[in-house]
């Protein structure tokens, strides 16, 4: 596949980079499809207020994601690429951190539902999903094969887990079975991908169980990614709490009609995750071989990721109510509403590939000052907005805070110059000027 001339641009680089993102888009595109339709199904045959009580206990997985998986998978990236030797130690290290991480995050969870609960979703649920921190501790897997850029495995096992995944919930809908089997398959979901991240890894002379611990390293380990936990944390507030507060104000039938924008607006959101985890070892390369070409390549990860959001959100913008004429009528109303959701999905992009930018300079502690500004963008909105106009609130919200965390960094001196170049991507100076180029 040949790229006309671009300047700053690497085609052997690209050749070999396309193949492993190639492979992740179409793991994550077919396990998209099979999701998508599968959430439909279940959203049409739960309804509104069981829909609710179901997202009302995920969300707090989803908040204390982050200190289960103490932000360490782009740093085990790192690391294995920096310390390709010392692969045992370093997975054997961050699996045995992630799973203390995730037997801590049960009393945590607790926790949080005791002092702000979801009015109307069981603490039970809650208890049964707690044990998803646990299980995704076998992702350090996931992050070995993007070190070797050798995605494609991954992607097979993405694939045939969500195949399985929708068999399961299809057979739940069709023998009417109640909503706490649905809370037991979204537990099953992780744990299925996690015994095929097991037996992917055991090929080609791999053994987990020559994985070791080292105290040291999970020390430097948890020196470097600590920032990325708050952060984290952060992020599951600002993407998330709005889910909770909605249901708080407005009741189960209310998040239970926002659960499905929320799940079709942020369904694209593993595109720049796949972008920039599949390119960040590129990246390194560059930075520590040619800073110029670094920049240039963080300047068109910029533009790609403006490239690939903001069509979506065109298309989807108008093509809302098309959508939801697939859900039953009683979430019609929603069809509105992500139409101004979708578009947060364009910072979403943005903030991802600058994510890469801090972790390659170890500017860690600058993604927590992003992300909970963020955070408090989107709770005081959603204060003021939720009671006055419910959901559509909650999605202005988060497309508010959205934009501050990720154009932030314009107001911080040190990373200022990338605010601009992400400004100079979303308004297409930067594409104007590679054309004049030509």
């Amino acid at each position: 596949m040949r790229i006309p001339g671009i300047s700053g641009f690497d085609q052997e680089a690209f050749n070999k980079y396309f193949k492993n993102t190639g492979a992740l888009f179409v793991g994550r595109v077919g396990s998209l499809l099979i999701k998508m339709i599968v959430s439909i199904c279940v959203a049409n045959y739960l309804g509104r207020g069981q829909n609710g009580i179901l997202n009302g206990g995920t969300v707090y997985i989803y908040f204390f994601s982050a200190i289960a998986t103490l932000g360490l998978d782009q740093f085990i990236v790192k690391e294995l690429h920096a310390f390709p030797e010392s692969r045992d130690k370093i997975l054997g290290t961050s699996f045995w951190m992630k799973i203390i991480a995730g037997f801590a995050c049960i009393p945590l969870i607790w926790a949080a539902f005791q002092i702000y609960p979801a009015k109307g979703t069981p603490y039970t649920y809650v208890f049964v999903l707690s044990f998803v921190g646990i299980i995704q501790a076998f992702t350090v897997i996931d992050s070995y094969f993007q070190s070797q850029v050798q995605s494609k495995y991954i992607m097979q096992v993405q694939i045939v887990g969500n195949l399985i995944s929708a068999a399961v919930k299809l057979v739940l809908i069709f023998t009417e079975m109640p909503l706490l089997y649905f809370v037991y398959a979204y537990v099953f979901d992780f744990l299925l991908i996690s015994i095929g991240y097991y037996f992917t890894y055991q090929r080609k002379d791999r053994n987990i169980f020559k994985w070791s611990y080292d105290l040291h390293l999970a020390k430097k380990l948890l020196a470097f990614s600590w920032p990325l936990i708050v952060s984290g944390i952060m992020v599951a507030l600002y993407m998330k709490i709005d889910a909770i507060m909605l249901q708080n104000m407005k009741g189960v039938k209310e998040a239970g009609a926002y659960q499905t924008v929320a799940a079709l607006s942020e369904a694209w959101n593993f595109v720049p995750s796949v972008i920039v985890t599949s390119l960040f070892p590129a990246i390194l390369n560059a930075r520590r071989d040619d800073i110029d070409r670094y920049n240039k390549r963080i300047q068109n990860l910029y533009d790609l990721m403006v490239y690939l959001s903001v069509p979506v959100a065109v298309v989807i913008t108008f093509a809302s109510p098309l959508i939801y004429m697939l859900y039953k009528p009683e979430y019609a109303y929603a069809a509105p509403v992500l139409s101004v959701h979708i578009w947060s999905g364009v910072f979403v992009f943005l903030g991802a590939a600058n994510s890469q930018y801090l972790i390659a300079e170890n500017l860690n502690t600058l993604t927590f000052i992003r992300t909970g500004f963020g955070a408090i963008v989107n709770i005081v909105l959603n204060l003021i907005l939720i009671p006055k106009m419910g959901m559509m609130g909650a999605a202005i919200a988060t497309l508010a805070a959205y934009a501050s965390a990720a154009l932030c960094v314009l107001a911080i001196p040190k990373v200022n110059k990338q605010g601009l170049m992400m400004l100079r991507s979303l308004f297409l100076f930067s594409l104007f000027q590679k054309l004049s180029k030509r």
